[in-house]
């Protein structure tokens, strides 16, 4: 069984709340606008991380992460990506790749907006969008998420609010 840890769009801001409630898990999953290395680093200096770039993301950043991660948790197959669009309506890059290949959880940021939910269209897909964790952007809440994963299973699913966008 692994617990995961879910942000996205730190924009350079790493609240130090996040370190308490990722103590336990066992990898950190980032989906983009990390906005520096050293956060990244920061972070991957805690506990193993996997992230990828997003549109503010220079690049630094660029060189270390990709676009797109895929890969196996457990039993789990699971895309993140930063820019997909609003399920069902994804992106033409995200609906391409779909067609070839559907991930159990794709995992997403880019519009700061929180969201889970299954995506029938995709095979009961879980989206993640785990929100913002940073301070700039237009959310009044910062958001991040965390689940566990064991075999095939996801379960314990639930997001954490870290407080107020400047606060």
């Amino acid at each position: 069984m692994k617990q995961i840890g879910i942000l996205s769009d730190t924009h350079s801001y790493l609240d130090s709340k996040v370190f308490d409630y990722f103590k336990n898990c066992d990898e950190i999953w980032h989906a983009g606008d990390i906005g520096t290395l050293s956060l990244a680093d920061e972070l991957a200096a805690f506990k193993p991380l996997r992230a990828v770039y997003g549109n503010i993301d220079g690049q630094e950043i660029r060189q270390v992460h990709s676009l797109n991660a895929f890969f196996k948790c457990e039993e789990v197959l699971v895309w993140m990506t930063h820019i997909a669009g609003s399920p069902p309506r994804y992106n033409q890059r995200i609906r391409e790749q779909l067609s070839k290949a559907v991930p159990r959880i794709f995992v997403c940021g880019h519009s700061h907006i929180l969201k889970v939910m299954s995506v029938e269209k995709y095979d009961k897909m879980l989206h993640i969008n785990p929100g913002a964790a940073g301070n700039h952007g237009f959310h009044k809440v910062r958001t991040i998420m965390r689940l566990k994963i064991e075999g095939s299973r996801i379960f314990d699913a639930e997001v954490i609010e870290l407080g107020k966008r400047g606060k």
